[in-house]
């Protein structure tokens, strides 16, 4: 009896043993991604930032400041270019011109009185030009009142589609306050900044693909159709136009992620782009790595081609730790 309880003993002794020999060899061993080099097609990217717009379309602004008393409800309605948008309230300049014409009524009855004063010889001619003068300013003035007057009426720039309305009756509008976009719905672009390091790799005809949390799972591409000769100093970048296709679910005003294809190599050896320490990889070899030095093609974004240092095949680590030596020890969790 007693020899079975010391065998049992001994039993659960020798598997606690194995148990914290393995847990101190492996168990503590850091966890990686076992990735295989695959050959597919090496694709080098451009990153920007834009947002959707229509190619033809204008942002209508206010050119003086004033009351809203009129604006129409008509967002996603067409509208002729001269059609009535909006109106301000221009009482105080109508009594201008009020005031300015009944100034020009009594110079021209000034001028009548005048003229017959110099056909008896009781006024000289400097009294006449003197009011045909004062007559002259009056209605330049009248001109340039009318003109500010038609300010108050907001009309459409072009014939287009109400794009956007911002503002509504009462409102206060100041001097370049934007209250609507007109433009022709399609086709459409994306207008993107790319940074100055980046928009030498850039050429008219590239392809963009473009993503977005409203499409998440649907492959959106474009164009380059435009780039900016000159860039923003300040920011630091410069302005790229992609050309969209007209059956593009995207709407004028999406902002999305633009990724510029500026090279392409097909039947390239692939790894992910998170398995790069410096310019080396660690091969999975069993449970070790093996630290190797690897010869880099293009970088994409997730994955990279490797011109020479691993085969495919080849398990690479992917999300190594920093610190890993060459042949530790690590704990394949996944190999997607």
């Amino acid at each position: 009896m007693k020899n079975r309880r010391f065998l049992i003993i001994a039993a659960i002794a020798v598997i606690l043993a194995a148990g914290a020999g393995w847990w101190w060899t492996i168990g503590l061993a850091p966890k990686v991604a076992a990735v295989p080099a695959k050959r597919g097609t090496a694709v080098e990217i451009v990153y920007a930032t834009g947002g959707v717009e229509p190619v033809t379309w204008a942002k209508v602004a206010s050119l003086v400041r004033g009351r809203i008393v009129y604006i129409c409800h008509c967002e996603g309605h067409d509208k002729k270019q001269g059609d009535v948008l909006a109106r301000l309230d221009d009482h105080e300049a109508r009594a201008a011109l009020k005031e300015l014409k009944a100034r020009e009524e009594f110079l021209k009855s000034e001028m009548t009185r005048v003229s017959e004063l110099i056909t008896r010889g009781a006024a000289t001619t400097q009294a006449y030009e003197r009011a045909s003068m004062e007559l002259g300013q009056v209605q330049g003035l009248i001109s340039v009142q009318n003109e500010r007057i038609s300010e108050y009426t907001i009309v459409s720039p072009m014939d287009g589609l109400v794009l956007r309305r911002d503002g509504e009756t009462g409102e206060i509008a100041e001097v370049g306050q934007v209250l609507f976009r007109v433009g022709v719905p399609k086709p459409l672009q994306v207008v993107a900044e790319v940074n100055e390091e980046d928009i030498p790799r850039v050429k008219i005809g590239q392809t963009v693909l473009f993503r977005t949390d409203a499409f998440p799972d649907r492959r959106l591409e474009g164009t380059v159709s435009e780039l900016t000769p000159m860039g923003d100093v300040a920011a630091k970048t410069f302005r790229m136009k992609a050309a969209l296709p007209d059956d593009t679910p995207l709407k004028p005003g999406m902002s999305v992620e633009a990724n510029i294809v500026t090279r392409e190599k097909p039947n390239a050896l692939l790894i992910p782009a998170d398995a790069l320490q410096g310019n080396a990889v660690f091969v999975v070899e069993g449970t070790r790595v093996r630290k190797q030095e690897v010869q880099i093609g293009i970088r994409g974004a997730r994955e990279v081609e490797v011109l020479a240092g691993v085969k495919e095949g080849e398990r690479v680590a992917s999300l190594a730790p920093t610190g890993l030596n060459d042949g530790a020890r690590v704990r394949v969790v996944a190999t997607p």
